[in-house]
């Protein structure tokens, strides 16, 4: 936790705005750790509280979405946010089945077994402080349900879409506001790559100062790319497209990157070769290596469909096809391919590898 800690002291110092850190010391679920905290969260007396799951990644439409909230129930309401997703992977997400004229949801069910709706849950809410009241009746019912064990040990936690978007769904408290702007969830690590890249697009659109771009004496760059001012790229590398270099990170003559991340302090050495792949913290590439993964892209012929979350392992017990991931501190020497694979921490790799994880 003290990780996190730093990391929001360093984003309030960057936005200017206040930001708390609270922690649950046993899992609450969903909805139980917002009840948990509800007094530190009501202090000022809010109108609306906004809600977002942390493992989505959306140009975030809040104030439209804040502004559609208080429009109905007088602001008294709770409203999602939902998108649109192809009929064979609606049923991976929680399905809402909506009023078109109203926006209303009459249905909500959370990773049907079946088709319900094309209409997804994208994990962010506008809730009025009403929600706590809805928490509680479920905290309440826990308590007091005969099946539930003396021990308490269960009744605390309670889940927000299945145990209180649910059953409010068709009582005419519950909304839908819906986006046509990006979003995907990033639940497995070969996310994250895709994720960057919708960024990337967006930056490209809105915040184009926020990108590299080539110029006379420095390295070349393909699409969209970000090299942080802090790191020393060679003016004789090749970025791009969708490349995130990271503070203090040095990459050599030659190298080659696309469609990676490359974290704090990395070093890639002289033309290496990085496709597809995240390099963490304090890692060092050599040179002539290659490390290379598998992108993980949803269907580019298909405009709602999202992103696969594969598990690490196939059936068959083998790793799945996915980006290569290098954590903190890993060594890989020079002419060495690592392909699809995961290597964990302050690993010092001798010899190429492929399709493993290395302890």
């Amino acid at each position: 936790s003290e990780l996190l800690n730093r990391f929001v002291r360093a984003i309030q110092q960057e936005i200017s705005l206040p930001v708390r850190y609270l922690q649950e010391y046993e899992a609450l679920g969903t909805a139980g750790g917002l009840y948990h905290f509800r007094d530190q969260i009501l202090s000022g007396s809010p109108e609306a509280l906004l809600v977002l799951n942390s493992d989505v990644c959306c140009d975030f439409p809040l104030g439209e979405m804040l502004d559609f909230h208080m429009s109905h129930n007088k602001g008294q309401g709770f409203t999602i946010l939902g998108t649109k997703a192809n009929r064979k992977q609606a049923p991976n997400y929680g399905c809402i089945v909506e009023n078109s004229s109203t926006g209303e949801v009459l249905h909500y069910v959370e990773k049907p077994e079946s088709f319900v709706s094309d209409i997804i849950n994208c994990g962010t809410y506008a809730f009025s402080p009403e929600i706590f009241g809805k928490i509680g009746e479920v905290f309440q019912k826990n308590y007091t349900h005969s099946s539930v064990d003396m021990d308490g040990g269960s009744r605390d936690v309670i889940r927000l879409e299945q145990d209180v978007i649910s059953p409010l769904a068709g009582t005419g408290k519950l909304y839908v506001f819906k986006t046509n702007r990006f979003w995907t969830q990033v639940k497995a690590a070969g996310s994250a790559i895709f994720a960057s890249r919708l960024f990337f697009n967006h930056f490209k659109l809105n915040r184009p100062e926020r990108l590299s771009r080539s110029e006379e004496g420095q390295p070349t760059i393909i699409g969209n790319v970000r090299i942080h001012p802090l790191a020393t790229v060679d003016k004789s590398a090749v970025l791009g497209p969708n490349v995130y270099i990271g503070p203090g990170v040095s990459v050599a003559a030659g190298a080659r990157v696309r469609e990676s991340i490359i974290l704090d302090r990395a070093e890639v050495g002289p033309h290496a070769c990085i496709l597809h792949s995240i390099v963490g913290w304090n890692s060092f590439v050599g040179p002539w290596a290659r490390v290379e993964g598998i992108p993980n892209d949803p269907n580019p012929n298909d405009p709602v469909s999202q992103v696969i979350a594969h598990s690490v392992f196939n059936s068959d017990g083998r790793l799945n096809p996915s980006i290569t991931i290098l954590a903190q501190g890993v060594k890989v020497p020079g002419e060495v391919v690592v392909r699809n694979s995961i290597v964990l921490p302050f690993k010092e790799l001798s010899t190429s590898y492929s399709n493993e994880i290395i302890l």
